[in-house]
């Protein structure tokens, strides 16, 4: 058998074993025979995958064990998102059928727990059955049931054991506990991250090369149920897997630091080190945001770090992690002197001068993200492409992005990931809405997305409002909207994030010399006696660029902008039920205390951190009532 089948098999092997392992977390058997199959690798087939290996190198040199082990995870990612791809597309042609499937399979395989018995799921046929007799549910449905697993009681909702007790990041309310399981986990895998690959791919072909990513991640903490299940945020540590470690900059030690500020200079440190970056990535565009602004503000002294070949003294680390991380560092004074004179010339299109190959940013930058994204792309990413490739939440994957240069962020709804309904936006204030089917969704339509997924929820109100903007094959498209919590209302006029965002941008537009940074709103009623006595209105906490005090009539065109772009907010405001905005302009910086303050205050960690457009804490409100300026 020659190297061309035999060979990229064996690698294949070895690469899904350790991609699958990187991704999931979970032990893989390795196949007896594999070890000595390696060993007998002919001198040409080596030969041809080095010259693979050559022609992607970029940048600094790398040791032949990381080079090799990205290679092979490469080739098993490009092969796995090839097949995967596929599947996906044949799904799509058969989207009723699919969803059948897939709601079918998970009612039997949790029809013998006790929530299975209750509502009688092994006697469910079809999805009409099973919307007859499962009422939509809300998470305090699931609230005691949930208690009880943690307590340690088996076969509750789900036949299988949850791997995590995973917390919702509490954008639109207080955080809630949800099961995250192995299933869940491989499906986002399989699903979503291979299929989104491909994707990327395609559209970015430099991306396939062996540059490493600079991954922004930080440890989570975890605490544990009475049974002894961690309970916290829905994600992995990359240095989980030594076969992950190869992809990224940051070295296995960096993973194990707790504090975000330490951890963030320690990605930053590695990441100046290898001019040869390739992406940066991260869950959010945010935390890409917040890492470039305190890189401008630390630029000084982690060159100096490079330039000496030592970790800062100001870190807090132990002991053992310093010595650790500090003999992968050697004093390298003519990269010093490189990033120096970049750093001088200012921080506009910073991002392509330091990583001169840097070909993606690989973050989320739609919903609250948006405008993270928006600034990235004009000042320090300036001419790097993005790429959002999820639409996800702790419940799991909902769908992928096969459009990645689009300006619109569109998702294609997974049919196997998810079992999805739909409450039109019109029905959301009635006692019983009818859902309808991803076949009966109607293009331009908004809806309520009500999932049923692979770890105890059944017929669950996401709170997610999407826009269905065409379909792939049979399957939706959608964009997501806004949540229902994040939603200004206090006349009934209900105005949603996007509206509102999309009117601040109109009205920013017209303040001259000002860039928007940062903004969140707080209806009056939560304020009480802080800001006296007036009508019903919208107390709105903006910080910019390149404006120091916002005049009355700057402020009041905000008010015209989203009468303009609202009818019954404009209605309500005619008729005097709705007082005009009171618009507070905070100091530099007041957005990103606010954030660790919001940390503090829940189990959010920083990769899940989501900015409250609208807040419902008292406290928030008053902390940046106090940081006004203007």
């Amino acid at each position: 058998m020659g190297f061309s089948w035999f060979h990229v098999a064996l690698a294949l092997c070895v690469a899904v074993l350790s991609f699958a392992v990187a991704i999931t977390g979970q032990s893989l058997a390795v196949p007896p025979a594999l070890p000595t199959a390696l060993g007998v690798c002919s001198l040409a087939g080596l030969a041809v995958v080095w010259r693979d290996i050559s022609s992607k190198l970029k940048g600094e040199s790398r040791t032949l064990s990381s080079l090799f082990s990205q290679y092979l995870a490469a080739k098993a990612a490009g092969w796995l998102g090839r097949r995967q791809r596929r599947k996906l597309e044949a799904d799509t042609g058969k989207v009723k059928s699919v969803q059948e499937e897939t709601l079918l399979l998970r009612l039997r395989k949790n029809a013998n727990t006790c929530y299975g018995k209750e509502y009688d799921f092994s006697s469910i046929k079809d999805s009409d059955g099973f919307r007859a007799r499962h009422p939509l549910t809300t998470y305090k449905h699931y609230h005691e049931l949930i208690r009880r697993i943690a307590a340690g009681e088996e076969k509750v909702i789900i036949a299988e054991k949850p791997l995590i007790l995973a917390m919702t990041s509490g954008t639109s309310g207080p955080s809630a506990m949800l099961l995250s399981t192995k299933a869940t986990n491989t499906e986002f895998f399989l699903q979503g991250v291979t299929v989104c690959l491909d994707a990327m791919r395609q559209a970015f072909p430099e991306s396939d090369s062996l540059q490493r990513t600079t991954k922004l991640f930080y440890a989570p903490v975890f605490r544990q149920s009475e049974a002894g299940i961690p309970i916290g945020p829905n994600s992995s540590t990359p240095a989980s897997s030594r076969h992950a470690l190869s992809l990224y900059t940051t070295p296995a030690p960096a993973f194990e630091v707790l504090g975000e500020k330490d951890t963030l200079y320690l990605h930053l440190l590695f990441a100046l080190k290898d001019p040869s970056v390739g992406t940066l990535e991260s869950n959010f565009a945010s935390t890409v945001f917040y890492a470039f602004g305190a890189l401008q503000e630390h630029w000084q002294e982690l060159v100096g770090d490079i330039e000496r070949g030592r970790v800062s003294s100001a870190l807090s680390l132990e002991p053992s992690v310093r010595a650790r991380l500090e003999t992968l560092l050697k004093p390298d004074p003519e990269r010093a002197a490189q990033l120096r004179a970049h750093f001088q010339e200012g921080f506009r299109g910073i991002a392509k001068r330091l990583w001169p190959h840097l070909h993606l940013v690989l973050a989320v930058d739609s919903g609250s993200n948006q405008i993270y994204g928006e600034m990235l792309r004009e000042n320090y990413c300036k001419g790097v492409p993005f790429y959002s490739p999820f639409y996800a939440a702790t419940e799991g994957l909902i769908g992928v992005n096969l459009w990645p240069q689009e300006p619109n962020r569109r998702y294609l709804l997974c049919p196997r990931s998810m079992f999805c309904e739909f409450l039109p936006e019109s029905s959301l204030d009635e006692e019983t809405p009818r859902t309808l089917l991803m076949s009966e969704v109607k293009e331009g339509d908004n809806y309520e997305l009500v999932i049923t997924n692979a770890s105890g929820l059944f017929r669950y109100c996401i709170g997610d409002i999407v826009k269905v903007v065409g379909f792939h094959n049979q399957c939706p498209i959608v964009e997501f909207q806004y949540r229902r919590g994040q939603m200004l209302n206090v006349r009934g006029e209900k105005v949603s994030e996007a509206l509102f965002l999309d009117a601040l941008k109109k009205a920013v537009a017209q303040w001259l010399g000002a860039q928007l940074v940062d903004y969140c709103c707080a209806e009056s009623g939560i304020l009480g006696d802080s800001i006296g006595g007036s009508d019903p209105h919208y107390q709105v906490f903006i910080e910019l660029k390149g404006v120091r005090k916002l005049t009355e009539e700057q402020r009041y065109k905000l008010d015209i902008c989203l009468q303009q772009d609202s009818a019954v907010y404009k209605s309500f405001r005619s008729k005097g039920s709705i007082g005009p905005m009171r618009v507070q302009l905070v100091a530099e910086g007041a957005f990103k205390e606010l954030r660790i303050q919001m940390m503090a205050y829940s189990t959010t960690s920083p990769n899940t951190f989501k900015m409250h457009r609208v807040l419902r804490r008292k406290e928030y409100a008053d902390f940046l009532l106090g940081k006004t300026v203007s």
